[in-house]
């Protein structure tokens, strides 16, 4: 897989050693270029902050962090036209649209099983 958007889900999985967090991290490792809006990291600092766990966010280091200029309006009304979405899943949605010329393009890596996606096989043991 050339890149992939990854939502927070994936990484706060891994960060607290889950169950699958072995196999999403092998899973990653297959992706060149990994992708995220920077609410990414707020939500992983704090969902680790609330558990009382310090941050290793190693895989951090790896995120090439999108920055949309301008109005996501269109990745938004796109997003929305699929169904219901709370907000920061349609931020990244929104921001996972805007990297790809096509959304066949560009894997969107979560285990939220809301969004709809489902990337890893162990998507629905870990939902």
């Amino acid at each position: 897989m050339r890149q992939a958007y990854i939502d927070s889900s994936v990484v706060v999985a891994i960060e607290f050693v889950e169950e699958s967090a072995h196999q999403l991290v092998d899973h990653l490792l297959e992706v060149e270029v990994l992708l995220s809006a920077a609410l990414l990291e707020a939500e992983v600092r704090s969902a680790l902050w609330r558990e009382g766990r310090a941050p290793g966010l190693a895989l951090l280091n790896r995120i090439r962090w999108v920055t949309p200029p301008g109005s996501l309006g269109r990745e938004i009304k796109t997003a929305l036209s699929a169904g219901y979405l709370r907000g920061a899943d349609l931020w990244h949605v929104a921001c996972a649209l805007r990297c790809a010329d096509s959304p066949s393009d560009l894997s969107f890596l979560t285990l939220d099983k809301d969004l709809g996606f489902r990337v890893f096989p162990t998507c629905e043991e870990t939902g």
